[in-house]
């Protein structure tokens, strides 16, 4: 199965080799590009790619809001190119429904390998960042005028599923879930996909976040 990808990073240099190493991989294409978020929206809307690789800090429209549009209108799955320097863009993005994120400093394997993961539904890129990202993002705590959550939301589900997204909220991927609770990796995808179906969330990134806001 091909991947289709639209890459959106306002920097041409940066843009040119993303889009460079993207092409180097036989079953990911690249369907689209465009230097700020208005455009990535756009082409999102037109193409109706797999993913859209999203830098946070563009003209016109930022990363952090075109995700929002993007994947409130499910479009596409969004991987969003950050540093760690830029706590408060990543934060957004999570909460926006991002799918996953990549450092920008990453090797070319690297991205090549998170575009995949994240196409295969596996939302957590480098479990052992996205554990460190995680626990900043819960430490920060909910923005003033965002509302902790009400422990209540998590009353629909089952023992197995409040399990799993305990396992999320540490940044576990997959696999790891399934080693861990002794489960098919197959069921643990299906696990993840009914807990976010009744808590209402977009992707496994923010059950994560939920799950550490509510300290489960």
């Amino acid at each position: 199965m091909t991947i289709r990808v639209v890459v959106a990073e306002d920097q041409m240099a940066v843009r040119a080799g993303l889009v460079l190493i993207l092409r180097s991989a036989r079953d990911i294409e690249v369907v689209g590009e465009a230097s700020d978020g208005e455009e990535a929206v756009r082409l999102a809307r037109e193409l109706r790619p797999d993913l859209v690789l999203m830098d946070v800090q563009m003209p016109r429209l930022d990363g952090v809001s075109a995700t929002r549009q993007v994947v409130a209108e499910g479009l596409a799955d969004v991987l969003v190119l950050t540093t760690f320097d830029l706590d408060e863009y990543v934060f957004g993005a999570l909460r926006a429904g991002a799918a996953g994120f990549l450092l920008k400093d990453s090797e070319a394997a690297e991205l090549v390998t998170a575009v995949r993961t994240v196409a295969r539904g596996e939302g957590l890129i480098a479990p052992a960042v996205t554990r460190r990202l995680i626990a900043e993002f819960a430490s920060a705590g909910p923005a003033p005028a965002v509302r902790a959550p009400d422990p209540a939301v998590l009353d629909p589900l089952t023992r197995r599923e409040r399990e799993v997204l305990c396992c999320l909220g540490q940044g576990l991927s997959n696999v790891e879930i399934g080693e861990r609770l002794t489960m098919a990796e197959a069921t643990v995808k299906t696990h993840v996909s009914r807990l976010l179906g009744k808590l209402g969330l977009r992707s496994r990134v923010q059950a994560a976040v939920l799950a550490q806001e509510l300290g489960i």
